[in-house]
């Protein structure tokens, strides 16, 4: 496919899975909600140069322009492991999962200590990743290798196993074409 005729990220939507009624949390904070979505469908002149680091990277810029903390600490105590998030504002923790599928239940766990220890940090966690049909057609027209990456598929048949041990709300935005 030529540069002329491939979809602009414009053209992507989003996937959404909400786990322990995170929709419902999030519509208390509207317009952070609206802003999640604007900054990952905020249009990029080319699809094809996003790379799993390059789109970390404009993700990045985006929410930092909008006022997010950019790798907070899960853990006051400098003695404590180094955990980050990736973004935090108004109780919202958000965590990019473009790395490799394992890390899941580390993912997933920063949502669960920021909320339920002592730390007290979010009241909702929102977990972006990409589809299995995002990820293939970055392959097949962009030349892009996100193989190995997390699926918002994935994370969907999991959660049911992440039951127990994770309490806090979250939601799942799932990035497609």
């Amino acid at each position: 496919m030529n540069a002329l005729h491939r979809p602009s990220i414009s053209s992507l939507r989003l996937l959404k899975l909400s786990f322990r009624f995170a929709e419902q949390v999030l519509n208390s904070k509207l317009s952070l909600k609206d802003e999640i979505d604007s900054v990952l469908l905020e249009t990029v002149p080319d699809i094809a140069t996003l790379s799993r680091p390059t789109f970390n990277k404009l993700l990045e810029s985006r929410f930092v322009a909008k006022g997010w903390q950019s790798q907070p600490a899960v853990f006051d105590d400098p003695h404590e492991p180094g955990a980050k998030m990736d973004f935090l504002k108004e109780r919202i923790g958000i965590e990019v999962g473009f790395g490799h599928a394992s890390f899941i239940g580390i993912d997933l766990l920063k949502f669960q200590v920021a909320s339920y220890s002592a730390l007290d940090k979010i009241d909702v966690g929102v977990y972006v990743v990409t589809t299995g049909k995002f990820q293939k057609f970055m392959k097949a027209e962009c030349g892009q290798n996100w193989e190995g990456s997390l699926t918002f598929e994935k994370v969907k048949r999991y959660l049911p196993h992440f039951k127990s041990a994770i309490q806090v709300p979250f939601s799942v935005i799932g990035i497609d074409v």
